[in-house]
């Protein structure tokens, strides 16, 4: 099969008892969190350790020398050996990196962002017929194009970023097993990207053209600035493609089904969405994505001897080499740390939500994810009578980590 020429953004999932299993584990997943957070917060299964609290888990996630990414190997197979800033420990090369991509990437950016966002998701619902498929035709859509046009990757030839991107982002993070069938799929598409985004660096060198990262990124090495050479420029629009837009199509239809549960969450996310109150629309969806969040936890692996929750009753000791799930979905739902966590309030603290991790390697794109995530979902939040449509069509369905369909209809 030639994955570079596939429409299919998703990989076929699991069948009949299989994706039942499957779906139940995922539903199971929360009572379990909840038993370990109260009565064995860090659980150690032989080389595999879970720590469930707040506290713990940003713990974890806070002491990078102890707690390391174990994105390396990976991101080695997809870069083509090139480091990218994900895979590295907190050295003057992260820091380089991450402050070079700064000045590309810009805070000044975010409200155009959000402007586009908005306006496409609107172009998108108001040609719909009443009814849309809301997690390819709308999310999936708008991010894509939205963030390929501002980092400056286009569609490659004859493939479509949208698989691509995703094909990537499901070998680095939601593979745990090494499937083979997907390895031979990456080890397609990993140096069609290089190949596709070194094409455009050359293109725009030759054609400067729009403003956006990649010229950015041109112009500071016309500079001289460190960081820039085209090797380096290609590398970080890739770890930006991979770990950036194949996640929007997962969380907001995943909160669009949680708002969908709860009748007066979605009245109050339809009145804010009506009212153009921005900010607790965000509210809404970010507390919508606390109970159904991106992942159930991060891992990291345990680089020295330490001890997780030093000086508490369930102090654990870990050895290097183990793995540690931080499990931030059962820390947000802490009653530690947040006041009656199984109350639906659009109005928690930002400390409450670890949605885009924490420390080191928290999200580099959360600020464009805090500016467009909820106004995709606004033009649909705005229609008159949004419902679910009949049937499975009108419940969301999952393959694996993914979500995959959720159908609404509206007057």
């Amino acid at each position: 099969m030639n994955a570079l020429a596939s429409r299919e953004v998703l990989r076929p999932g699991k069948k009949g008892l299989a994706r039942w299993i499957e779906g139940r584990v995922f539903a199971l997943m929360p009572y379990a969190f909840a038993f370990l957070r109260r009565w064995k917060p860090v659980a150690k299964f032989g080389g595999m350790v879970l720590t469930s609290r707040h506290d713990d888990v940003r713990e974890v996630f806070g002491t990078d020398p102890v707690f390391g990414a174990p994105y390396k190997p990976k991101l080695d197979v997809i870069m083509g050996g090139e480091p990218f800033f994900l895979g590295m420990a907190d050295t003057p090369l992260y820091h380089r990196d991450t402050d070079a991509m700064r000045t590309v990437v810009r805070p000044g950016d975010l409200p155009e962002l959000a402007q586009k966002a908005e306006a496409m998701a609107e172009a998108i619902v108001a040609a719909a017929p009443g009814r849309i498929e809301m997690v390819d035709t709308l999310v999936r859509r708008v991010t894509f194009s939205l963030l390929g046009d501002y980092f400056g990757v286009p569609d490659p030839a004859g493939g479509d970023l949208r698989v691509w991107g995703t094909r990537l982002f499901e070998f680095q993070f939601a593979d745990p097993k090494g499937d083979p069938a997907l390895r031979a799929d990456v080890d397609q598409i990993a140096p069609a990207l290089r190949a596709h985004i070194d094409r455009e660096i050359a293109r725009r060198k030759a054609a400067p053209g729009k403003d956006d990262v990649l010229s950015r990124c041109l112009a500071q090495q016309k500079r001289g600035v460190p960081g820039f050479s085209d090797v380096e420029i290609r590398t970080n629009l890739m770890g930006f493609i991979v770990g950036g837009p194949p996640q929007p199509p997962m969380v907001v239809p995943q909160a669009m089904e949680q708002l969908l549960r709860r009748p007066a969450a979605l009245a109050g996310a339809q009145a804010a969405a009506r009212a153009g109150d921005d900010d607790l629309l965000w509210g809404y969806v970010q507390e919508a994505m606390r109970f159904d969040p991106l992942a159930p936890g991060l891992p990291r692996i345990v680089l020295a001897d330490g001890v997780i929750a030093r000086g508490t009753a369930h102090a654990t000791a870990v050895k290097a080499g183990d793995t540690v799930l931080a499990a931030f979905a059962s820390a947000m739902m802490d009653p530690r740390r947040l006041t009656d966590p199984a109350r639906f309030d659009p109005h928690r603290p930002a400390s409450d939500y670890i949605h885009f991790g924490y420390g080191l390697h928290q999200c580099f794109g959360r600020h464009i994810n805090r500016a467009t995530l909820h106004l995709m979902l606004k033009p649909l939040l705005k229609r008159p009578n949004l419902r679910r449509a009949p049937g499975k069509a009108g419940r969301l369905a999952k393959n694996g980590p993914f979500a995959e369909a959720l159908t609404l209809v509206f007057d």
